[in-house]
């Protein structure tokens, strides 16, 4: 598509919001419905379940000893061919 194509679709654009209703209990209803998924859900057990298994596995891993890994690559002449460093020592 080229740009002129876009620019031109753009300047056609007809807003269609419900909110640009004239009737009052239209707008109402889409703005009930806009707040209503704004606001915090019930949480199920098997949710709450879920982000205690996430914490706990992160919090493992946080206290684990650092792990180190060596990786020797040498080039065909015997030197090495490959440096690599990941994170601090």
């Amino acid at each position: 598509m080229s740009e002129r194509t876009a620019l031109i679709d753009l300047a056609q654009f007809v807003g269609r919001s419900s909110l640009l209703s004239d009737d009052m209990a239209a707008r109402n209803r889409v703005l009930n419905g806009i707040t209503q998924r704004m606001l915090p859900r019930k949480r199920s057990v098997g949710d709450l379940l879920g982000v205690v298994m996430a914490l706990s596995a992160r919090t493992r891993r946080m206290v684990q000893d650092p792990v180190s890994v060596d990786i020797d690559v040498f080039a065909p002449g015997g030197g090495r061919a490959v440096l690599l460093q990941l994170g601090k020592r």
